[in-house]
């Protein structure tokens, strides 16, 4: 909202109106702000809580790290991560970019869905709401976003097409015109395009659709994988919020090079405009987190639930997929002499798979073995 009345403003030549178009500027009020609601929020939001008995049922302390009883801790933290980024991005976020109202919309959606869980679990049952509507609204956010990003016209890239190169320097040119297409980039790896459209040559001339299909059904599946994930990482005082602090870093980071066209050359990946729109988000999303765990360290005091966990696994998730983080999972050249497509993907999968059953047996092991 201030975005829009600065720029209103600008036109009449206010001085200083012209400051909130820079990026920066506003990114740093935006993380600036959500460490202070989330600071300022979440203290009297836990005393509202504890007042009223809204805690989560005990935990026991064979399955704590720290062999402690969390008994009377609050839950449903979760809203104060998404108070904390809502407020800033509507401040300083252009509302009507496309990938803000997809951020936006995932925080909203999933916060609803685990809100409506903890609710059941404290009121109702305590195996909270049935894994089917869980992984039925999971679903339907993963298809709203890539049916989004597929049909909108805002949602484009601008493709990285060549190298040339003037005396040392190599430089890489982009396409003039913004169009929609189903290439992708692996970020940082040179000359590696992949390309949905190929991967469905077989469909003939309907491959444009099918590529567009199987990206789709990708988004799909990775919204549903990463919010669950994030679920699961939701064990320990501080875990969560934590990681997904540094993960947020990283994707800010991805999403600011992939929206300056300088850097975007420079690295040799997609430059995507309006993307820039993430960075605001995600530092609203950083600063949220990063407050909310001077209530969640040890010795928390109080949980994030499912209310913060699936939002934080979804803005996670969709993120990447607008970066193209997450598209690297198929590529059409790899370190190996073998050109299948079939191949690499078999291998991306299969590296990905073995990973999380190696993490997920060598945490059950010592688990095991030193918290029980």
């Amino acid at each position: 909202m201030l975005y829009y009345l600065f720029r209103f403003l600008g036109e009449y030549g206010i001085p200083g109106s012209h400051i909130w178009t820079y990026i920066s500027f506003r990114a740093l009020l935006t993380l600036i702000l959500s460490l202070v609601i989330s600071v300022w929020f979440g203290e009297y939001f836990i005393k509202w809580m504890k007042r009223h008995n809204v805690s989560e049922a005990q935990r026991d302390k064979s399955i704590d790290p720290y062999g402690v009883e969390k008994k009377g801790v609050p839950t449903m933290g979760g809203i104060i991560i998404i108070v904390s980024i809502i407020v800033p991005c509507l401040l300083f976020g252009r509302l009507r970019n496309i990938y803000m109202i997809l951020m936006l919309i995932t925080t909203v959606w999933l916060g609803v869905l685990g809100f409506a869980d903890d609710y059941i679990k404290m009121k109702v049952s305590k195996d909270g709401l049935r894994p089917v509507y869980k992984l039925a609204g999971q679903t339907l956010l993963g298809l709203f976003v890539g049916l989004t990003l597929w049909l909108s016209p805002d949602a484009v890239i601008r493709e990285n097409v060549s190298t040339q190169r003037l005396g040392n320097t190599e430089v890489v040119v982009h396409k003039s015109e913004k169009v929609k297409s189903t290439i992708t980039t692996i970020p940082f790896v040179k000359d590696n395009n992949l390309d949905y459209a190929e991967i469905m040559s077989f469909c003939g001339k309907y491959k444009t659709a099918a590529g567009w299909f199987l990206f789709v059904v990708m988004t799909t599946l990775v919204v549903v994988a990463v919010s669950n994930g994030s679920n699961l990482n939701d064990g320990m005082d501080g875990m969560a919020a934590g990681n997904s602090a540094i993960i947020g870093v990283a994707l800010g980071v991805l999403a600011y090079v992939s929206s300056h066209i300088a850097f975007a050359s420079y690295l040799n990946i997609m430059y995507i405009p309006g993307s820039e729109e993430l960075v605001i988000f995600i530092c609203a999303f950083v600063g949220a987190l990063v407050g909310f765990l001077w209530y969640n360290a040890y010795p928390a005091q109080i949980f994030m639930g499912d209310t913060g966990s699936l939002s934080i696994g979804g803005i996670i998730a969709v993120t990447a997929i607008i970066t193209g983080l997450v598209r690297l999972i198929l590529q059409d050249r790899s370190p190996w002499k073998v050109r299948s497509v079939a191949f690499d993907s078999f291998i991306g999968i299969a590296l990905g798979i073995g990973l999380l059953i190696t993490y997920f047996s060598f945490f059950g092991l010592f688990g095991n073995i030193f918290f029980r």
